[in-house]
């Protein structure tokens, strides 16, 4: 067996815990451990390392009002700091917010070169209205405004939106985590697969609870992962999860005991327990770490995470 066959035979069960830090879907006012600042974001991100995540998932906000952020420069407020703090792999963002347009979406990973980038698959309806039923009072004028507009959004990422961000970014070396909110999402992965604008080893990240995506029922869970596996090959890609809200830990746990990667972190859910706030996304990462350990599971260290993804290398970033 060469070295490289050995290496691959290590790293084939392990589990890729990835943490997504503040992302654009929770405002302010719905909990006081969600990180806004710069120094919030990046201490939150080494924390959520140190727990146990080899990939941080990050998004920028205004640090004065918590508003999601997609230029660079707030990006680049944070990124030296997470980079020179762990060994995590730094995932930017090129979601940004549904009510962005893709060329404002994907300049942070068009600038700074991160190893791994999101990708949302498909438009959606994006529906964060229902919040409104839990979340009376504001402290900054725009949450209740942004949240209400979501009855009449569509997330956009057309075919040409999602060819743009990969040509964008191209020339980058950056890998993709491909966000899957539907069926249709991974039969649009396929195709972007067949014409070779995307490669093997893909990370298909399954996002449920979204209203206006898929749901989280376990057979929605199992349905995504068989569709994948009939669409994309077994061998072509590595499965994650995200479970949004009270859905995370469950729908991690049933995705990890039967071969999957997770996601967790408080851009998916404030909440660490029933009515039970998250203090910290390392809390949430500590949490889903114990599930896998008790499956009997072991998690993968980031250059493990590297190795089975194919990335070119935290020295190889722009930042």
């Amino acid at each position: 067996m060469s070295a490289s066959t050995a290496a691959k035979s290590a790293t084939k069960n392990k589990v890729i815990i990835s943490c997504a830090i503040t992302g654009a879907i929770h405002t302010p006012s719905m909990s006081p451990y969600l990180p806004v600042t710069p120094d919030e974001i990046a201490r939150s991100a080494i924390g959520a390392a140190e727990a146990g995540a080899a990939i941080v998932h990050l998004h920028a906000r205004n640090p004065e009002t918590g508003r999601p952020d997609q230029s660079p420069e707030a990006f680049a407020k944070f990124l030296p700091t997470i980079k020179s703090g762990c060994n995590a792999i730094i995932n930017i963002t090129t979601g940004g917010s549904p009510t962005m347009l893709v060329e404002e979406r994907v300049r942070p990973a068009a600038v700074h070169k991160p190893e791994l980038a999101s990708l949302n698959m498909g438009s959606i309806n994006f529906a964060l209205f229902p919040m409104l039923a839990r979340f009376k009072e504001f402290k900054h004028d725009w949450e209740r405004a942004y949240l209400e507009g979501t009855r009449d959004l569509i997330f956009r990422n057309t075919f040409k939106d999602i060819e743009f961000v990969l040509k964008t970014c191209l020339d980058n070396g950056t890998r993709f985590e491909f966000e899957c909110y539907d069926i249709g999402h991974l039969y649009n992965l396929a195709h972007f697969l067949d014409r070779g604008l995307v490669k093997p080893p893909l990370f298909v990240q399954s996002v449920f609870g979204i209203l206006g995506g898929i749901g989280t029922h376990p057979e929605d869970v199992l349905m995504m992962r068989r569709t994948a596996d009939r669409l994309l090959g077994p061998d072509t890609y590595r499965w994650s999860v995200l479970g949004a809200g009270r859905a995370q830990m469950p729908i991690a746990a049933t995705a990890a005991a039967i071969g999957g990667n997770v996601r967790v972190g408080i851009e998916d859910s404030l909440w660490i327990g029933p009515g039970q706030l998250a203090t910290s996304n390392a809390e949430q990462v500590t949490k889903v770490r114990q599930i896998i350990d008790g499956l009997g599971l072991q998690i993968a260290t980031p250059d493990e995470a590297r190795q089975i993804l194919d990335l070119k290398g935290a020295d190889k970033v722009g930042f």
